[in-house]
């Protein structure tokens, strides 16, 4: 089986989703029709492979290790939401990080020009293969930052999250 068994959750083979008129994911378990989101898990390395669906306390509905094993119309869904929700900006030059009460803010510039995001000031930087990092905002955007292609002053900011 594709799916890990969570407390609480649903398994893969009884798992149906389906995108709403509005744009949403609705996953159709035996508690009936929900909206959820999906949520990439480890390992970063595969992004595609064990994601949690979750509902809109948060709490996981279900874990598919594998897209493959869902039917068509699901995979599809499925797929759509990842594309939605798996967009990654990448960095190309760190402005500020300021610490305040309980919150990093972050202004830096993107391929997408520049943007501002806060972390939780317990959230560090997950470090990638490949000697990149990636950050995980509040609002749960990914940032990808390549060090070794970042300019000095980028790289003097993040000294402290950097081995």
């Amino acid at each position: 089986m594709t799916a890990l068994e969570v407390e609480g959750t649903e398994q893969a083979e009884s798992l149906r989703l389906r995108t709403a008129p509005d744009g949403r994911l609705i996953a159709y378990t035996a508690r009936g029709p929900l909206p959820v989101r999906v949520r990439q898990c480890f390992p970063w390395s595969e992004p595609y492979r064990h994601l949690s669906i979750r509902d809109a306390e948060d709490k996981e509905v279900a874990l598919v290790e594998d897209p493959k094993s869902l039917g068509g119309e699901s995979r599809a869904a499925l797929e759509r939401a990842l594309a939605e929700a798996g967009f990654v900006l990448e960095v190309t030059r760190v402005v500020s990080i300021d610490e305040e009460v309980e919150i990093r803010q972050w202004d830096v510039e993107t391929r997408h020009g520049p943007r501002s995001f806060q972390t939780h000031l317990d959230d560090w930087p997950r470090s990638l293969p490949g000697g990149g990092l990636l950050i995980r905002d509040v609002g749960g955007d990914l940032y990808r930052l390549m060090v070794g292609e970042l300019d000095k002053a980028s790289k003097e900011l993040l000294w402290a999250f950097v081995d």
